[in-house]
């Protein structure tokens, strides 16, 4: 996932963040304004998915209307977190996903399905957990872990269940434990777990040059030189920092995020697209703007979808990201 996002820090600073093989952002020290930042997404698959029907249930219904079982029919719903949309499928009987990768990308396509980013199933827990959650992209990939998923995960777990007020679970993710709770004004709190910076498990065949990570390191890519810190939130991400006055709208995103999305640096790639949020994507960046001095462990990320709080806990090394998810409608479709 990807996204295109300005991020408030704790000092006299402000860097713009944009999401594409990698986040890169432009520091503007002694600056209280910082520009928005643009990102490119790859073309997706044109694949005619079948006719749908769309609902939006009294709420009273809701509990009902999920737990229709039909042959040959999907009952779905579709939320978003800061505009990052997502298909969630109530897959609690069974560890086989309901839908195959190329099923996900026909009803993920906007103009012949349903339009979403992934579709994500809620499914039985696994080694001791309450639930578990795997996510098939809109190109039919399946990653470990998405953030803005987790936080809708949670609230379609809430209302599956039919909870009300404060609740936490734990969910198991490609990505490890993952534990949301859902706070009283139906924000979530997600404990994104400890960020990894172990060069060899980002993956990174950069050298360590701070301990075991890669900090401010020297990346070639198609002859320029980028100064680069590479954290892994379950994912891979690379980011770097621009130069004073640079920015990331001059730069031509569609030439050179491939460039460092199959890096030979980068044995794992990385994400390429955009999208208007991205969860993983905002805590590296929050924890590589720790790392290099630029920012306290307490930030506000401003995202072309909306805000998201990123803290990296100083007291037990983990990261926290707290932000909205919101139902967007529900509905039905013959698979």
């Amino acid at each position: 996932m990807a996204i295109a996002a300005t991020t408030s820090l704790s000092l006299s600073s402000s860097i713009t963040i944009f999401r594409q093989t990698s986040f890169f952002l432009s520091l503007h020290p002694n600056s209280l304004r910082s520009t928005t930042a643009t990102a490119l997404r790859y073309p997706c698959l044109r694949i005619s998915a079948s006719s749908m029907s769309i609902e939006a249930p009294e709420k009273d219904s809701r509990t009902s209307f999920l737990d229709r079982k039909q042959t040959g029919i999907l009952h779905f719903v579709k939320y978003h977190g800061l505009g990052n949309d997502f298909i969630l499928v109530d897959n609690r009987d069974s560890m086989e996903p309901r839908v195959t990768p190329e099923q996900a990308v026909k009803l993920c396509d906007r103009n012949f399905g349903i339009g979403a980013d992934g579709v994500i199933f809620a499914m039985p827990g696994t080694n001791g957990t309450d639930y578990t959650m795997r996510i098939f992209n809109s190109d039919g990939s399946e990653p470990e872990m998405c953030g803005n998923g987790v936080r809708c995960f949670a609230r379609f777990i809430a209302e599956l269940d039919n909870l009300h007020g404060r609740h936490s679970f734990t969910i198991h993710t490609g990505a490890g434990l993952i534990v949301p709770e859902i706070q009283d004004d139906g924000k979530v709190r997600v404990d994104m777990g400890e960020p990894i910076l172990k060069a060899s498990n980002v993956p990174t065949k950069l050298p360590a040059n701070e301990g075991q990570s890669v900090v401010k390191s020297e990346l070639n890519v198609d002859g320029v030189t980028w100064n680069v810190t590479c954290v892994s939130m379950g994912n891979p991400h690379c980011v770097t920092f621009g130069t004073k006055g640079s920015q990331v709208d001059e730069l031509n995103l569609a030439q050179i995020g491939p460039k460092f999305e199959h890096h030979e640096m980068f044995p794992a790639r990385t994400n390429t697209g955009a999208t208007l949020a991205c969860g993983t994507g905002a805590c590296a960046v929050v924890v590589a703007a720790v790392l290099e001095g630029h920012a306290g462990r307490s930030c506000t990320v401003d995202l072309p979808g909306g805000r998201l709080e990123i803290e990296w806990s100083e007291k037990d090394n983990r990261v926290y990201m707290t932000g909205p998810a919101e139902v967007v409608f529900y509905g039905s479709v013959p698979l």
